[in-house]
């Protein structure tokens, strides 16, 4: 059976790890954090599983109880928030390069840059061997941009859209010898800005620089090959918009290993006891279908392989104009 990890905040205060198996939650012993527990595995030399099955089971957990409550975190961080790195690939998935296409088309006929790059992905992003295509890349922040499940995305005020993206993130762990090590999957909302990308294509970089939430558990091991979830979007607790998503392998233009590997090619993210988020990109946006996100809406991303849903509200901060730069005097 599958395992699933989270974290959590303790009535105490204090941090747990929490291990979902068999439809049983229970502490960790010992575990305050799912890096420390990765950590301590690789020490030991095995997995997270068999460090899981080692320390045996702690205190029942009633995790849905817990998120209502505000007290489920993130299900991998970084205690010094810089050192967590949130990223992900664009065009990657069967069916994403429409809509991406649609917002950029200038003549007809005419492909766009968008759809050049998706037609790399389909004829070189699953290579028997060696080196695949490389696909669209970006940065979205670090850890102070992480949301953890339940909390509130905030839109900075200058924004023209704060639009949800449903996702599968992978969860990683920079080895002691700058190997990266793939801890497992969760459910991603890979928050955007769809007009500011609309409005040019290279301002791209601009509308990602948005926070991120992800979670609630983490799945532990491989990937299906076939992920089949629904996005919703809710405005005074009604559902507004539905559909639903795919993602696993047999749904993308792109392997993972070779997303991962034009990710982890650069040194820079190769830095022993980082922690990587990779979003790996959607085709299914309610902003395709009009929908205009409000204040106070709430999204919620959901898919079996993953437990207990991922739900988010918006809210626009009221001025986030930032200070002018000051210039020491001499």
């Amino acid at each position: 059976m599958p395992i699933h990890l989270s974290q959590l905040k303790l009535e105490d205060g204090s941090r747990a790890v929490v291990a979902r198996q068999d439809g049983a939650a229970f502490l960790v012993p010992g575990a305050t954090s799912t890096r420390e527990l990765a950590l301590a595995a690789l020490a030991a030399g095995r997995g997270l599983a068999d460090e899981i099955a080692a320390r045996g089971q702690g205190a029942p957990v009633d995790l849905a109880a817990a998120l209502t409550k505000g007290r489920v975190l993130l299900p991998l961080d970084h205690p010094d928030p810089a050192h967590l790195h949130l990223t992900g690939t664009g065009l990657t998935h069967l069916g994403s390069a429409s809509a991406r296409d649609a917002m950029h088309q200038a003549d007809e006929g005419t492909l766009t840059d968008s759809m050049k790059m998706f037609r790399m992905g389909l004829e070189g992003g699953k290579p028997d061997t060696g080196t695949g295509a490389q696909p669209e890349w970006f940065y979205k922040g670090n850890g102070h941009a992480a949301v953890a499940p339940g909390a509130q995305l905030s839109a900075p005020g200058f924004a023209l859209d704060a639009g949800e993206e449903p996702e599968i993130a992978g969860l990683y762990l920079i080895g002691p010898e700058g190997q990266p090590i793939r801890l497992g999957f969760a459910l991603g909302n890979e928050f955007s800005d769809h007009v500011t990308e609309r409005g040019n294509y290279l301002w791209l970089a601009h509308s990602k620089l948005r926070p991120a939430s992800f979670g609630p558990e983490m799945l532990v091991g491989d990937l299906p090959a076939h992920v089949e979830g629904q996005s919703r979007v809710r405005r005074d607790g009604a559902v507004i918009w539905e559909k639903p998503f795919l993602s696993g392998e047999a749904n993308m233009s792109h392997s993972l290993a070779n997303l991962e590997h034009h990710h982890f090619k650069y040194d820079l993210f190769r830095q022993p006891g980082d922690v990587h988020v990779h979003f790996f990109g959607t085709a299914t946006l309610s902003f395709a279908d009009g929908i205009r996100i409000q204040d106070g809406d709430a999204f919620e991303i959901a898919a079996e392989p993953f437990g207990l849903p991922l739900q988010n509200p918006v809210r626009h901060r009221p001025d986030s104009s930032a200070d002018p730069v000051r210039v020491m005097a001499l």
